[in-house]
Order: structure tokens, then C-alpha cells, then sequence
């Protein structure tokens, strides 16, 4: 049977819950609506470490955070597995092309593509004046150098005043043709015009929004700068005290404490979703035109979701649905994936989007992987739950997150939360002491410790959770073992 092409586009920052298709109040997405609504939806999709690094390191190589290493944000840590996702793709005969963010190091590391197009967007590590030349992504990143080029060497994203983490919001202040997201769209569409037809392609659109800053053309800001938005969600456990310390941060791990503020930055991170969305739009319509819908899947996701002051809380890397919550569709034609224009349940994860894309390239799977195909048809591949971790000092965190509920463990200072999801699914209650669940609790509870037992950092004893054992950011053994079988495969390059 002739391979399908496969087309992955992935979002930074994109809450699980944006789309209108999922019922959301306010933000407008009727291009994603189609695909959600012609394919599959996944209600419960999440990321294991809601940050963008480790995000991507469970998307490109199929591992859950502690087996890839990789359990907290720390740039410039280097990407040397020997096996990834369009590696694989790529030696079963897929020509492979990346365009949009990466987050890999080195910064032009192909992690297995054929050609990377790239544009990370703001990172600090690589405006950084230590960085060497070849580094500096405003000489390293394809979109930026591009950008400078059209609008001379003293121009920057940085005009809008915005910085990459902050919770302000402004429009684009020139032509649109030049915002990175039009940019990657047509970069995209430029693939289609140049690929070997011989081949079937592996495709990855990477967007950097709805990221911050919020700096969507006009045009899609006035859809949301006078419309009446739903509030922030609340509940009974949210952090008054780190409001009033940091609420008045651009950037903030509260948001801003101020009303109008806050509804500004939902107004311009909404502002960015519509238009990615209408920027799918105009891949679809080239697709339309190249005769592409017949043979090629489209899995839409993102690498993690953002609080957007829900619970008081801003930017992700903590696990609650805000945060830890992603989208996931999967759509194609009949022949391809069956059982579609559903909406489904079943617990998935970005390790499990690997085995998925292959499992629809009939591709073997590697059996040295920790995802799950969830293709229809796979009923045996069910979780049962999803561990997920984020070294975030004094926040530093672990998780156990099933169909309907959640178990969430600081390992800094000890503190349990539990929320019922199919009766709370904005966490409103924690429900951690109510006698009803003790029981639930602890089972849950014992899971975690199973999967921390062993663990360098010394979370466990194998019978209670121990608490302020020192975090870190990524597993150095485990990359050094990665390190190593790296550079026995490419031996002799």
C-alpha cells in the first residue's frame, strides 16, 4: 500500500482547552474545528513535563522525561540520541523536512531530519553575548536572518517592546507578510513545491505562538480587545501571597494582578490561536491545491499548555490542566485511520505521537520506546495513567493524572493536591483531605512511588515520598549513556 505523507504541527504554549470545537467560550478556531470534528479529537492529552525543552524531547524520541533525561527546562544541554522520530522516518524511505522551532542544541542540530527551516523565536540563551557567532540565532535562525534582511540589520521582534515571557500584549507593528507565524506557513508551503515526489514526506510545523509575546496582527487582536472574556478560573487552593508578591512582573509566575491587565494578555494569547488557525487555513487550501488531502495525515499538538492566570498562576511548567493539558487531532483520510469524527477518551501523551505517526507509515515500531500508538483498533495500548515531573525549584513537581482524576506531589515541600476531573475539571476544589477519596489517594500515591523508586534524586525509599531531596533539571547520567550510543552509530562520519 502506498505510504501516506504525514504532516505534524505542533504549537508552543497551546492550552489544551483553546478550541472552540472543545467547547471554549471565547477563542475562535474554525479551521481546527474542522480537523477536530472530520478526525479525532483526544479529550486527554497531556505533556509529562510542561515545559518546552523536555516537551520535545518526549515528541521526538518516544521516552517518557525520566528515560530521555530530560526533566526540567536547562537550554544548551545537548541532543545526542541516536534514535528520533524522523531518524526512523528517515531511514524507512520518508524525505523529512522540519520548519518552525526546535529547541535542540546545537542550535542547527537535525535531530534526524533531513533539512531543518528554523525559527525558535525569542530564546535567551542564544541572544546571549557569549554565545559564538555560528550561535546567535539572530545569525543561526533562518526567520530571523530573513526578517533582518528584509527590514535592515537594526530590526527586531524586541520592537514591539514585548519580551518572550511576558504577559503584555500589543499588535504586530508591521506588514504581516513578516510575522513568524506567516513566515512559517509559507516556508511550509514552499515544501510542497520543492519535495522529491517520488517520496512519501515526513513534514514538522513547529509554531513558536501562542507563546508570548502576544503580538498578533491587528486584524485578529480586535476579534477579542472588546469582547466581554470569561474570567480566570479560581479555586479554594489558589496562591494569594505569590499574587500580591509578583503581580506586578512582566513575566511573572502569577500573572498581573491587575484586571484590565489581565484580560489584555487572554485577549492577545487568544488573538495569537486565531491566527495560527487561519494560517492552517492557508496550508489546507495548498493542500487542496497540490491534491495532498487524499494521502497525507495531519496530527496537530503542542509541546504544553499556559495557566493564563487561572488559579492565579502564569506560563506552564507545573500540572495542572492549564499547564500540563495539550490538544491533540489527528485527522486523514478513511483509508489511512479508521473510526474517525469522534471525540475519544483514552489517555494519551507526546511520547505516544512517535509510535502513532509510525504505526500509520507501517513503520515498526521500536520496542525500546516508552509511547503507545493510539490509532483506533489499539485498545491494548491504553494507560491507565500518565507520570509526569518538572524540576522548578521550590515548585519542583510530580504528577499521576488518569481518565477522570489527578494526584499532584511537591517534592519541595511536601505539599498533596487531588482533584476529581470528571466532576472538577478546572480544579477548583482540592479535594486532598475529603475522607471519600483517601482510599484513591493512596493508591495513587503508592503509583508515584513505584515510579520514583530508584531514582538518583532519592524521592522515595519505596514506601513514603521524601521530601526536599535536591532536584535537577536533566538526568546527566542517562544523556551520557545517550551520549555514548551516539557516537558508536555514527562512528567513522
Amino acid at each position: 500500500m502506498e505510504r501516506p505523507n504525514i504532516i505534524l504541527i505542533m504549537c508552543d504554549q497551546f492550552r489544551g482547552d483553546c478550541l472552540g470545537f472543545d467547547g471554549h467560550p471565547d477563542v475562535k478556531t474554525p479551521y481546527l474545528d474542522t480537523l477536530a470534528s472530520q478526525g479525532i479529537h483526544y479529550r486527554n492529552a497531556y505533556t509529562a513535563c510542561p515545559s518546552c525543552i523536555a516537551s520535545r524531547a518526549s515528541l521526538h524520541t518516544g521516552l517518557s522525561p525520566k528515560n530521555h533525561g530530560r526533566v526540567g527546562y536547562q537550554d544548551r544541554v545537548e541532543w545526542n540520541y541516536p534514535q528520533t522520530m524522523a531518524s526512523v522516518l528517515s531511514d524507512a524511505g520518508y524525505y523529512t523536512q522540519a520548519v518552525g522551532k526546535m529547541h535542540v542544541y546545537p542550535i542547527r542540530n537535525l535531530i534526524g531530519f533531513h533539512n531543518v527551516i528554523l525559527h525558535d523565536g525569542y530564546v535567551h540563551s542564544y541572544r546571549n553575548t557569549s554565545m559564538p557567532s555560528y550561535e546567535d540565532s539572530r545569525f543561526a535562525d533562518d526567520y530571523f536572518y530573513w526578517f533582518k534582511d528584509k527590514m535592515g540589520i537594526s530590526r527586531d521582534i524586541t520592537d514591539t517592546g514585548l519580551e518572550s515571557n511576558c504577559w503584555m500584549t500589543r499588535p504586530w507593528p508591521y506588514e504581516e507578510y513578516l510575522h513568524p507565524t506567516n513566515w512559517v506557513t509559507d516556508q511550509a508551503i514552499d515544501f510542497f513545491r520543492r519535495r522529491d515526489r517520488s517520496k512519501p514526506f515526513f513534514l514538522n510545523i513547529s509554531y513558536v505562538r501562542p507563546h508570548p509575546p502576544f503580538d498578533a496582527p491587528k486584524a485578529f487582536l480586535d476579534m477579542y480587545s472588546n469582547k466581554n472574556l470569561s474570567e480566570p478560573i479560581t479555586g479554594d487552593w489558589d496562591d494569594f501571597d505569590l499574587l500580591e508578591k509578583e503581580g506586578r512582573v512582566y513575566n511573572s509566575q502569577s500573572g498581573p494582578i491587575d484586571k484590565e491587565q489581565i484580560r489584555m494578555a487572554r485577549a492577545g494569547y487568544y488573538a495569537c490561536i486565531t491566527h495560527i488557525d487561519y494560517e492552517i487555513g492557508k496550508l489546507l487550501e495548498a493542500m487542496h491545491q497540490d491534491c495532498l488531502m487524499k494521502n497525507t495525515i495531519i496530527l496537530f499538538t503542542a509541546d504544553h499548555g499556559e495557566m493564563l492566570c487561572d488559579h492565579m498562576r502564569y506560563r506552564k511548567a507545573i500540572p495542572y490542566q492549564s499547564s500540563a493539558r495539550i490538544p491533540m487531532i489527528l485527522y486523514g483520510p478513511e483509508k489511512c485511520i479508521k473510526d474517525t469524527h469522534k471525540r475519544s477518551d483514552k489517555l494519551v501523551e507526546l511520547r505516544d505521537v512517535m509510535p502513532t505517526l509510525l504505526d500509520i507509515a507501517n513503520i515498526e515500531i521500536p520496542d525500546n520506546i516508552d509511547g503507545k500508538s493510539f490509532l483506533p483498533g489499539n485498545e491494548s495500548n491504553k494507560s491507565e495513567y500518565i507520570h509526569g515531573e518538572h524540576s522548578y525549584g521550590y515548585y519542583s513537581n510530580h504528577f499521576i493524572v488518569t481518565e477522570y482524576d489527578k494526584y499532584i506531589w511537591f517534592s519541595q515541600s511536601g505539599i498533596e493536591q487531588y482533584f476529581r476531573l470528571d466532576k472538577d475539571p478546572t480544579e477548583s476544589h482540592n479535594a486532598i483531605n475529603d475522607a471519600e477519596h483517601a482510599d484513591r489517594i493512596k493508591y495513587l500515591r503508592n503509583i508515584l512511588i513505584k515510579e520514583l523508586e530508584g531514582r538518583e534524586e532519592g524521592y522515595t525509599d519505596g514506601n513514603v515520598l521524601i521530601t526536599e531531596r535536591p532536584t535537577q533539571k536533566y538526568r546527566k547520567s542517562v544523556l551520557e549513556d545517550f551520549k555514548k550510543q551516539y557516537e558508536e552509530v555514527n562512528k567513522g562520519y
